[in-house]
């Protein structure tokens, strides 16, 4: 069983430990080095860190390790401060200690002690141009003990290397649909794209697994084995700070996001009967009459498969040219519409089509869309949270996988097997399947 034996302290307290850890070293230790061994005939066990002490132009992603020799170790403690442009985006956002005027770094400098308790390795990467304080106690088996201050930096971002997030959804404080996904979006592409994954870790309050998938090199997407157990939070900690994300590219800022899972309200639609039922928390709580699309052509057919909701509008021009039919082609259109919710990203929406009333609960002839009555839509269009689940049947087109938020349609196994590190990631806050670092561990 692996023991988490690490913390992170302020500046202040930092500056502080590091005299009480200076007036407690050992004679025979190296003082503020990396390697203590004690004297001819003195007690305490030997204690090695990497990085070297006094180090510079460290790689971020080098991981800090600790080891006893003879001994075990009985407090490792790491602290980094970082200066100038490159200091943590987050570092504003600090979590009460309960001492006042302490603050403390959402993001500390954590670590796994292995079963001997014998080594110490950090679970994340370092932020770039930072220095970096190790503390370390270690003691043998008559108790007697060693301490060490070891010191070194870390390598900056070079501004044209630098890896940054574009946007993520949900966004902090965000209420949302059980099937909704976590997507960040890149300012670049990643090559490194598994420890990129094992960077991110997603922490929910009722424990599922789930896995990442990239859908292009510069957006991945993370969605549960199922869909979300309602009426929960959930944590995104984005530990971008310091990992590789192609060579020479480094993430400089770590983030986080928190967003609450609302009540479960699923959305069922077989094309032919030409009505929606809506559920809310397992009861039926509306039958809609509907239009769907005509399915004379592949792009009026709506598609079948799980979609989730992705956006709302009250008033929406809906322009076939922004799907690949421009003015002058055939199935061309330019609608004015109201209550419009988007299901796909090939045009899909559920809205009011008073001009298509006589067909609304008794024929599809739509462009694709699923119309509804005035009330009707309005009705949806105000119940709905993006993530939502409207999952449909009946017609010869199926919703691509990332078509729009089509992720579910991917099986569960074939959505493992598409993530890099082909392993689910647990919500219970254990952890990433694999290593962030740039050395296999």
């Amino acid at each position: 069983m692996k023991r988490r034996i690490a913390s992170s302290r302020t500046a202040a307290a930092a500056a502080a430990l590091v005299f009480l850890a200076a007036a407690c070293t050992p004679e025979g230790g190296d003082g503020p080095g990396g390697t203590a061994a004690p004297g001819e005939g003195e007690p305490g066990p030997e204690v090695e860190v990497t990085p070297e002490p006094g180090a510079t132009e460290i790689p971020p992603n080098t991981p800090i390790r600790v080891e006893a020799v003879d001994g075990t170790l009985t407090d490792v403690r790491a602290h980094q401060e970082t200066e100038g442009e490159v200091a943590s985006g987050d570092a504003k956002e600090v979590a009460d200690t309960g001492v006042e005027g302490e603050e403390e770094d959402p993001f500390p400098v954590t670590g796994t002690l292995n079963e001997a308790g014998d080594a110490w390795v950090s679970d994340w990467n370092l932020r770039p141009a930072s220095s970096v304080r190790v503390f370390v106690t270690a003691a043998d088996e008559e108790g007697e003990e060693t301490e060490v201050v070891s010191e070194f930096t870390t390598m900056g971002a070079e501004a044209d290397q630098r890896l940054e997030l574009v946007s993520n959804f949900p966004s902090e404080g965000d209420v949302v649909g059980v099937g909704m996904p976590v997507i960040v979006n890149f300012d670049r592409a990643v090559t490194n794209k598994e420890q990129v994954e094992n960077s991110i870790q997603v922490t929910a309050e009722e424990e599922t697994e789930g896995a990442w998938n990239w859908v292009t090199d510069e957006m991945a997407v993370f969605r549960p084995k199922e869909y979300w157990d309602p009426y929960q939070e959930v944590t995104v900690d984005l530990r971008l700070a310091g990992v590789e994300s192609s060579e020479g590219v480094y993430g400089v800022e770590d983030h986080r996001v928190r967003f609450e899972v609302g009540r479960e309200l699923v959305s069922t639609m077989h094309v032919p009967d030409h009505e929606m039922t809506v559920s809310i928390d397992g009861e039926t709580v509306r039958t809609i009459p509907v239009s769907n699309g005509s399915a004379e052509e592949r792009f009026n057919t709506t598609t079948s498969g799980v979609h989730l909701t992705m956006e709302k509008y009250q008033a929406l021009v809906m322009d076939s040219a922004t799907v690949g039919i421009p003015e002058g082609s055939p199935g061309y259109y330019r609608l004015d519409v109201d209550w419009a919710v988007r299901t796909s990203n090939s045009g899909e929406f559920t809205h009011a089509a008073p001009w298509n009333a006589g067909n609304i609960g008794s024929a599809n002839t739509s462009n694709g869309c699923t119309n509804m009555t005035m009330e009707d839509a309005r009705w949806f269009h105000n119940q709905a949270l993006m993530g939502d689940i409207l999952e449909t049947t009946g017609t010869e087109r199926d919703l691509e996988w990332d078509n729009g938020w089509g992720f579910y349609q991917r099986s569960w196994e074939e959505w493992l097997a598409n993530s890099v590190t082909g392993q689910p990631q647990s919500t219970d806050g254990s952890g990433t399947p694999g290593s962030v670092h740039g050395d296999d561990l």
